[in-house]
């Protein structure tokens, strides 16, 4: 799992590449945290990389798309696709997530 967040303009990039599986979940949320002090600005995420996610991570991105929106930010998902956009539609968070 790597995980690499850039601030442009005073709006959040990330790009997730690898898995996000059990045994790096606890240092994925770690990384998210900064992210939540921002949760005012917009938040993206590119996901094309992404080819696997665990339950754990998939809170972690819940938690701050939560804090997003009770903030006024915005949370968005890009490029979701394969294993990763089948694991959002079997476990019904796919129609949490703002998704393009």
């Amino acid at each position: 799992m790597n995980i690499e967040i850039k601030e442009l303009n005073g709006s959040y990039y990330g790009t997730l590449t690898g898995w996000i599986d059990t045994a790096v979940a606890t240092q994925f949320l770690e990384d998210l945290k900064p992210l939540m002090n921002h949760a005012d600005k917009s938040i993206t995420f590119d996901c094309e990389k992404l080819e696997y996610i665990c339950s754990l991570g998939l809170r972690g991105l819940l938690k701050l798309k939560k804090e997003s929106a009770a903030k006024g930010g915005s949370f968005v998902l890009t490029h979701v696709e394969g294993e990763v956009l089948k694991i959002l539609t079997m476990t019904g968070f796919l129609k949490l997530f703002d998704i393009r």
